[in-house]
């Protein structure tokens, strides 16, 4: 039976991590209402300039750009797939279920897999199984911006168009609520021409073009990749705040009954303890 000091030391060990937890959970909530305005804002836009670009594309024989040709059925080149994970854990099942994900990409694909690691978690995890990596990047979400997009959405655009990869996809948590986060894998080149919703009964406008369409695409193309890497870069930011705020309350509740346990079992064991001393001083009296 442990003794009182030994339960004092781990309550107080306890009690510290429940302060250090409740902490956590109060910086991630600050931090998660920051990243979902941010996401709040970029969805329209990312889904508007997917909605434009459909428009302008329909009609006009745009498959000659190197953004949007499919990929040579022949072609041995392997499929890039950019991972997004979180540069920190204590976020439950953020990370574990984006590299569970990814490791079954990897060994379902037809084709061999090239890697883009974003996220110090994604790199660890993947340099000490010998991928194939093509590109790594950390420590970018305490201070997120498109420019990171930018970076990632030349090196993509570099190894689509120069027959280094078959095509690009994107891996990474999609933020829905504090309560939940789906993995998601979303094709980023060639860029897909989706057809607008029929719920939507939109009639697609024609389009006049100055200067030409050609011009038009060379800039708008590259634009739309990044729009959509940094959509998913908050995205992720997010989901990590979501899911890290949870994990900690979690941690906290659970350290709040460990510690009630604890006590309740410090306070029978001294009671045991002190009911021993009595009946020693009263054995004591008795003999005398």
């Amino acid at each position: 039976m442990p003794s009182l000091i030994d339960l004092r030391r781990r309550i107080r060990a306890v009690t510290n991590t429940e302060k250090i937890t409740k902490a956590m959970k109060t910086v991630s909530a600050s931090k998660l209402r920051r990243a979902q305005e941010r996401i709040l804002g970029a969805r329209p836009f990312a889904r508007e300039m997917q909605r434009v670009l459909y428009g302008l594309s329909t009609g006009i024989d745009v498959v000659a750009h190197p953004l949007l040709a499919p990929p040579d059925p022949g072609s041995s080149a392997p499929a890039l797939l950019v991972v997004i994970t979180a540069d920190k854990g204590l976020c439950g099942g953020f990370n574990s279920a984006l590299l569970r994900r990814a490791t079954a990409y990897v060994q379902d694909a037809d084709n061999e897999v090239a890697l883009a690691l974003i996220g110090r978690k994604g790199r660890d995890f993947f340099r000490r199984r010998k991928m194939d990596v093509r590109y790594e990047e950390v420590n970018i979400f305490n201070d997120l911006r498109y420019s990171h997009a930018q970076a990632v959405a030349e090196m993509a655009i570099q190894q689509f168009t120069g027959n280094q990869v078959s095509s690009v996809h994107l891996l990474y948590n999609e933020f829905k609520s504090v309560i939940q986060q789906d993995v998601v894998v979303e094709q980023l080149l060639p860029i897909p021409r989706l057809a607008p919703s029929e719920d939507d009964g939109e009639v697609l406008a024609e389009y006049l073009f100055e200067p030409s369409s050609d011009q038009i695409f060379q800039t708008l193309l590259p634009r739309h990749v990044e729009v959509q890497i940094f959509r998913a870069l908050l995205e992720s930011a997010a989901a990590e705040h979501a899911a890290r705020m949870t994990a900690m309350d979690a941690a906290t509740r659970n350290a709040g009954d460990m510690i009630d346990s604890l006590t309740l079992h410090m306070n029978k064991v001294r009671q045991a303890t002190i009911t021993r001393e009595l009946i020693e001083v009263v054995s004591g009296a008795q003999a005398l």
